[in-house]
């Protein structure tokens, strides 16, 4: 793989880029992350040409080039601007934009995408790279939306389906501490889903609330003790779309933290995501974290 500058840190925080604005809007949160995170900013680009050796001439395949490094070039400079203390780092890749972001991370890395690239396709909430990223990915992603310059709600987001989210939710926590933010562990269930066919009484109906509200307080209680200077509140929701819920109230949150990578089931779209979480990611209103479930071979926090 051809590099402009070394591999980067093994903590760096992992940004691609291709000359789309919403790649150049995600470059510069990462930036803003990487110094919340005192951590190096590895910028990348994935030109993908060595996939298509046998199709390219060997001059296009050189303007390929020069425009990958051009790109580079100009959103480390735009970073400089703006964070002129921050250490940077490029790269210039020849194999796909997917693969290459996964390399730099490596097993610790976070990863920093935008919400569309250079596809075409505007009606797509999310390009066909930050998806395939967010699907295949064994460390933390973010999918950088909404963070277009409004002003920061200091809360962080953080989706709780059952006990088994206990990870997730701590690690909302750390993030939340490192903002400054308070948190809000949010819990939605399905009623639906919860009694299958059969028409629930009213029993039914406060019984099933009843177990959700243990769940959600159980992680609450667990969040608290391990932090007990954070801000926190929780919420256990009713509702008949779980995505939709969680939609709505990133509204309100700088950032949602999410399970994200896990074993592939007949609810998954893609490769490793649920129906839930890849709505959420074409239409969340604030910027996305996807924390790898256990098994999934992720490594420790950015």
């Amino acid at each position: 793989m051809e590099s402009t500058i070394r591999t980067p840190d093994t903590s760096s925080v992992i940004v691609g880029v291709d000359g789309s604005q919403p790649a150049r809007q995600a470059a510069l949160w990462a930036a803003a992350e990487a110094v919340r995170r005192d951590r190096p900013l590895h910028v990348v680009h994935g030109a993908g040409t060595d996939g298509r050796a046998l199709y390219l001439s060997v001059e296009t395949a050189e303007r390929g080039r020069a425009l990958g490094r051009e790109i580079l070039a100009q959103t480390a400079r735009s970073v400089a601007a703006d964070y002129p203390g921050l250490f940077v780092t490029t790269e210039f890749s020849r194999v796909d934009a997917v693969t290459s972001l996964h390399r730099a991370a490596g097993r610790h890395g976070t990863i920093v995408v935008g919400n569309r690239g250079l596809g075409g396709f505007d009606t797509l909430m999310l390009g066909s790279v930050g998806l395939d990223t967010a699907a295949e990915a064994r460390t933390p992603v973010i999918v950088v939306r909404g963070a277009d310059g409004t002003e920061e709600r200091g809360t962080v987001l953080a989706a709780v389906r059952d006990e088994h989210d206990l990870a997730f939710a701590l690690y909302a926590a750390r993030e939340a501490e490192l903002r400054k933010a308070s948190l809000r562990l949010l819990h939605v269930w399905n009623l639906l889903s919860s009694v299958g066919s059969v028409v629930p009484t009213l029993d039914d109906i406060e019984g099933i609330a009843g177990e959700h509200a243990a769940v959600l307080e159980w992680v609450t209680d667990a969040v608290h003790t391990q932090f007990p200077e954070l801000l926190l509140e929780s919420d256990a929701e009713k509702s008949v779309s779980v995505a939709g819920a969680l939609v709505e109230a990133s509204h309100h949150a700088d950032l949602l933290v999410m399970g994200g990578r896990r074993a592939p089931t007949a609810l998954a779209i893609g490769r490793n995501l649920s129906r839930a979480t890849h709505s959420v990611l074409h239409h969340a209103h604030c910027p996305v974290l996807l924390v790898p479930r256990a098994g999934a071979d992720f490594g420790s926090r950015a």
